[in-house]
């Protein structure tokens, strides 16, 4: 209970503005500091983390292996391959990979020193490439064969589909020794580490 009534007269309660008030007050805020004019900001997106987009860069980048098939020699084969690097440009890459045919008794080996040129960038989601190289034959039965272990110029082209952010399936045409075999392969790439 208040002992003193008087002092219950004292205390206010603020009423709130009126509409004609607030309309005022943002009219003179508007007047003394107009708003000045924005322009478009100029956004340059950074590049990603560790990586350059030009100059030789050499290190273990990726890993591939493959499933396929030669037309040449009706056999299936199993691969794989490495991305060891740039070669001055973030799409040109260095890819040495391994190729171990077999069926009907023999096994062939091919060893792969081919350069690659992505045509779009790993954050795409289909990345197409082209690819020339060299590489070295050997079959089971070596010393018996003219001209083995030989040496052919390689062609590839293929295409990578994004299966997740580090995960690509891939498909590839491999034409061996001058495009005189026919190999196909089907796998799983991994993008750059």
């Amino acid at each position: 209970m208040i002992d003193n009534p008087s002092c219950v007269s004292m205390i206010r309660i603020p009423r709130s503005p009126s509409p004609a008030r607030l309309i005022s007050l943002l009219v003179v805020t508007l007047a003394l500091g107009p708003p000045a004019p924005s322009a478009a900001q100029d956004f340059t997106p950074p590049e990603e983390e560790g990586r350059e987009v030009s100059g030789v860069r050499i290190g273990v980048f990726g890993f591939s292996t493959r499933f396929g098939y030669d037309l040449s020699d009706n056999q299936p084969i199993i691969g794989a391959a490495l991305d060891l690097g740039n070669l001055g440009s973030d799409r040109v890459r260095f890819r040495p990979s391994i190729e171990v045919g077999f069926g009907e008794g023999s096994y062939t080996y091919t060893t792969n020193a081919e350069i690659v040129y992505r045509f779009t960038s790993d954050t795409e989601t289909a990345i197409p490439y082209v690819g020339f190289g060299l590489g070295i034959f050997v079959e089971d039965s070596c010393g018996s064969i003219d001209g083995c272990p030989s040496v052919w110029a390689q062609f590839a082209l293929g295409f990578e589909v994004r299966l997740r952010d580090n995960f690509d399936w891939f498909i590839e045409y491999h034409g061996e020794d001058a495009l005189s075999r026919q190999r196909f392969f089907v796998g799983l790439t991994s993008r750059r580490f």
